[in-house]
C-alpha cells in the first residue's frame, strides 16, 4: 500500500498545494515518496535486466558494479529525503502533542460533568481539572521547548531515533503520579476542616502508597538500566543499531526491524492495566494515593524484569562461519584466485533496521589490506545480496596470493571476526 502510495503520488506529480520543494510538510512528504517510487522502479527495471549500457552489459561482474552503484546514488538520494520528512515530521508532531494534552483536559472536564449530574460537583473534581490543567501547561512548555525534536515526545525518544518503551512507561506513570499528588493538593488548599486537612495529609502515608511508590521506584530504574545496557553492548559490539528515519507508534511494540516482540508488548500492555485500574482508585478515592494491590504491583515487577532480561539477551555479534568460492552454473571446481567471487557465509550480517538500500550498500568486506564494499543484487521486491546470512564479493586483483584474513564490516559499523582463506595465483 505505501509503495502504490508513493506511485501515486508520483503520478499526480506534488501534493495539494503544488509544492515539490521538500521546504515544507507537505513537499517533504511528497519529495520523500518521489525519491521512493523513483528508487523502486529503478530496482524493478534493474531485476527484469533492463536498463543495462552497452558498455557494461557484456560482462557479468561490471554489470553488477555499474547496477549496485546506480542504486547506492539513488538510495542515497532517498535517505537524504527521509530525513528531511522525519525532521518535518518531529516539529509537526510537536505541535500534535500540544494539541492532544488540551484534548485530553477538555475530555476530562466532559467526562467529570457528564458524570456530575445526579450527583452534583465537589471540590474532588475541580482539583482533578486543575491538576489537569498544570499538568497540561507543563507538557506545553515541554512541547514548545522541544519543539523540534518532536514536543512532549522528546524524553521518550532514545538515541537510536526510535520510542523507547521503557522511557514511555516510566513517563507514564511518572505523570500519572504526579497527577494523583497534585489533586491531593488541590484538595488540602480548599479544606477548611482540621480532621479534612489530616486525612488528605495521612492519604500520602507510605503504608497507604507503598505499591504505587515501588512501581514508579522499578520502572524509572529500568529506564535508567536499559539506556545503560544498551549503550555498553553497543559500545562492546554485542549489539548492532541502526539510528531510524523517525519516531513511530509501533516502536512500543516492535523491535529495530519492526517484529512485534513478546518482551515489550507484555511489559505496555500489564504497565497500561495498572495505571488504569490506579486512575480508577484514585477517581474513587481522591483523597489518597491510589493503593496498588501488592499483586497487581508484583506483576508489573515480573513484567518489568522480564522486559530487562529481554534487553540482555537481544542482539549478538555478527559471525563469520564459513568461506566458499563462489560457482556459477558451467564453472569448473577450483581454488579461490584474484577475480573469483567468494560466498561469505555466517550469521547478523544485515543488523534490525538496516534493510534499506542506503544502509545495506555500507557494507565493507576486507579482504587482507583491500576493502571492498558489498555490491547490491536486486530482484523483484528486494535484495538477493547482501543478506543476514550470506553475500557475495569479488576478490580484487590487489589481493596478494597466499593466506589473507576475510572479516566483514556491517551497516552498523560492527566487525565480525576474522576468516583465514587461501587464494592462488
Amino acid at each position: 500500500m505505501a509503495v502504490q502510495e508513493a506511485r501515486d503520488n508520483v503520478a499526480a506529480g506534488a501534493h495539494a498545494g503544488g509544492c515539490m520543494c521538500g521546504d515544507c510538510p507537505h513537499g517533504a512528504r511528497a519529495g520523500h515518496r518521489r525519491a521512493v517510487a523513483e528508487f523502486l522502479a529503478k530496482r524493478d527495471e534493474f531485476a527484469a535486466g533492463q536498463g543495462l549500457p552497452a558498455a557494461v552489459a557484456h560482462s557479468a561482474s561490471a554489470s553488477r558494479q555499474w547496477i549496485s552503484e546506480e542504486l547506492t546514488q539513488t538510495a542515497e538520494e532517498v535517505a537524504a529525503r527521509a530525513r528531511a520528512e522525519g525532521e518535518v515530521w518531529l516539529r509537526r508532531v510537536g505541535r500534535w502533542t500540544m494539541y492532544a494534552v488540551w484534548g485530553a483536559v477538555v475530555l476530562l472536564l466532559l467526562v467529570q460533568a457528564l458524570t456530575a449530574i445526579g450527583a452534583g460537583w465537589t471540590a474532588a473534581r475541580t482539583a482533578g481539572l486543575l491538576a489537569a490543567a498544570v499538568v497540561g501547561l507543563a507538557l506545553t512548555a515541554a512541547s514548545w521547548l522541544h519543539r523540534a525534536r518532536g514536543g512532549a515526545l522528546a524524553p521518550v525518544i532514545g538515541e537510536d531515533n526510535r520510542l523507547s518503551t521503557s522511557r514511555a512507561v516510566a513517563a507514564s506513570w511518572v505523570l500519572f503520579v504526579v497527577y494523583a499528588v497534585l489533586v491531593l493538593a488541590g484538595r488540602l488548599a480548599a479544606a477548611s476542616d482540621h480532621a479534612e486537612r489530616d486525612a488528605l495529609i495521612s492519604g500520602l502515608d507510605l503504608a497507604r502508597g507503598a505499591g504505587i511508590v515501588t512501581v514508579l521506584a522499578v520502572v524509572c530504574g529500568i529506564a535508567v538500566l536499559v539506556r545503560r545496557v544498551v549503550a555498553l553492548r553497543v559500545l562492546g559490539q554485542r549489539l548492532q543499531k541502526v539510528r531510524a528515519e523517525r519516531p513511530r507508534a509501533a516502536d512500543l511494540l516492535t523491535d529495530d526491524a519492526g517484529r512485534g516482540t513478546f518482551t515489550d508488548i507484555q511489559y505496555v500492555v500489564i504497565s497500561t492495566v495498572a495505571l488504569v485500574y490506579a486512575a480508577v482508585r484514585l477517581a474513587r478515592r481522591p483523597d489518597q494515593l491510589p493503593d496498588l494491590p501488592w499483586g497487581l504491583a508484583v506483576l508489573v515487577l515480573v513484567s518489568a524484569a522480564t522486559y530487562m532480561a529481554g534487553k540482555y539477551a537481544e542482539g549478538g555479534r555478527p559471525v563469520i562461519l564459513s568461506v566458499v568460492r563462489s560457482r556459477e552454473a558451467g564453472d569448473l571446481d577450483a581454488a579461490i584466485r584474484t577475480g573469483d567471487d567468494i560466498e561469505i557465509r555466517g550469521a547478523g550480517f544485515v543488523p534490525p533496521g538496516a534493510q534499506r538500500a542506503d544502509r545495506l550498500a555500507r557494507m565493507v568486506v576486507r579482504i587482507g589490506t583491500v576493502h571492498v564494499h558489498v555490491p547490491l543484487v536486486p530482484v523483484p521486491g528486494g535484495f538477493s545480496n547482501p543478506t543476514d546470512t550470506a553475500l557475495t564479493v569479488p576478490v580484487p586483483a590487489d589481493v596478494e596470493p597466499g593466506r589473507v584474513e576475510v572479516q566483514l564490516v556491517t551497516a552498523a559499523g560492527v566487525e565480525t571476526n576474522r576468516y583465514t582463506i587461501d587464494v592462488t595465483e
